[in-house]
């Protein structure tokens, strides 16, 4: 029979496995756009949100001196996705020292696909891969981190944007928000291009 001290020892020796399993398990999703603990696997499709309520939060800059911003319709974006477009930002600007890449938006919503020609019924889908539903107007990439030329920053952008089903548009601190597909200009840059401009006669 095990003693009371041969008990203790494979007790302590299973939460070292087990905290070595979780440790590497953390390791392995450092490299993964995924969450880390979801309650349920499965979730309904839903729509891509449309900002009607004239919130225009997460259409400016928050972190970078460029930034990619979505111009076009509102999309759902996969993990697989936003991970290739990061690489190829990270690729291009990694000739300037303290340059870093900010991911303005995370894949936490679970899509489950179920197979071509299967009969209605049996439950849903199995899990397929992570997403994220993005409006228009949100800021996907920033850059910043370091000075970087905006020639170097518009062709890394140009190239992530190729990478992603929509159309994207290059900005500045000084681009304003973006409510949909219209642009917020404040009261007195709209004054000045009024006196600015030639009154006809």
């Amino acid at each position: 029979m095990l003693s009371v001290h041969s008990l203790l020892g494979v007790r302590s020796l299973c939460a070292v496995l087990r905290s070595a399993d979780a440790y590497i398990s953390a390791d392995e999703w450092r490299t993964v756009l995924a969450p880390r603990k979801v309650t349920f696997i499965k979730r309904h499709k839903g729509v891509i949100p449309i900002p009607i309520g004239g919130s225009v939060k997460g259409s400016t800059l928050a972190y970078g001196d460029w930034g990619l911003r979505i111009k076009g319709d509102g999309v759902r974006l996969s993990a697989k996705q936003l991970t290739s477009a990061e690489e190829v930002i990270k690729r291009k600007i990694k000739v300037v020292k303290g340059a870093k890449v900010y991911l303005r938006v995370f894949p936490d919503i679970p899509v489950c696909i179920k197979g071509n020609e299967t009969r209605m019924g049996k439950g849903k889908g199995t899990f397929e891969f992570w997403a994220t539903r993005v409006p228009t107007g949100r800021v996907i990439f920033e850059i910043g981190g370091t000075p970087i030329r905006e020639e170097l920053a518009r062709d890394a952008l140009r190239q992530a944007g190729n990478k992603l089903p929509t159309i994207m548009e290059f900005i500045d601190r000084k681009a304003p928000p973006r409510l949909g597909s219209s642009l917020l200009t404040s009261e007195a840059e709209e004054g000045s291009d009024a006196t600015s401009s030639p009154t006809s006669s």
